[in-house]
């Protein structure tokens, strides 16, 4: 792979090495979702607590960098634009989970921002089911961001 892809360009691991992390009671959780963690019913992931730990396999090493985010998109309530402006990117790749979720708002977040180039690794990201996750790759698609599959996406030489 030609090293001079990577210039200016940011892996973003969602909800894998980009985690969600949740005040322990749920005050910060989604107004639609609070409901689930009132009087005790259930706990929202929170710092230090299962779910909030990198996915097995993952490690953050030299220049990697963990964004802890409340909201879908990790670019919502985040220093995420402003770390990667500082850095020259300009080209973001995105991997993870969930599709329907984290991914397309991120995706439609970063496409707002007006990076030039976004792609979403096809089989590098997931949903629930293999439906819903093909309705959402062509929603992403048909806004401008690339759907290559990891192969096309590393023999590309954009």
């Amino acid at each position: 792979m030609d090293n001079n892809k990577w210039k200016n360009t940011a892996l973003l691991v969602i909800d894998m090495q980009v985690v969600r992390e949740h005040d322990p009671m749920g005050r910060d959780v989604e107004l639609f979702r609070r409901h689930l963690y009132s009087e005790g019913k259930a706990k929202p992931t929170s710092k230090d607590s299962v779910g909030s730990e990198l996915v097995d396999g993952l490690e953050i090493k030299g220049t990697d960098y963990k964004l802890v985010k409340t909201r879908f998109s990790a670019f919502f309530g985040t220093h995420l634009h402003s770390l990667l402006q500082g850095a020259g990117i300009r080209t973001l790749v995105v991997t993870g989970v969930q599709t329907p979720n984290c991914i397309r708002q991120t995706v439609f977040d970063a496409v707002a921002l007006d990076y030039p180039s976004v792609s979403v690794i096809v089989d590098a990201t997931a949903a629930a089911t293999p439906e819903i996750h093909a309705a959402n790759i062509f929603d992403m698609k048909n806004v401008g961001v690339a759907t290559p599959t990891l192969q096309e996406w590393s023999k590309s030489d954009d």
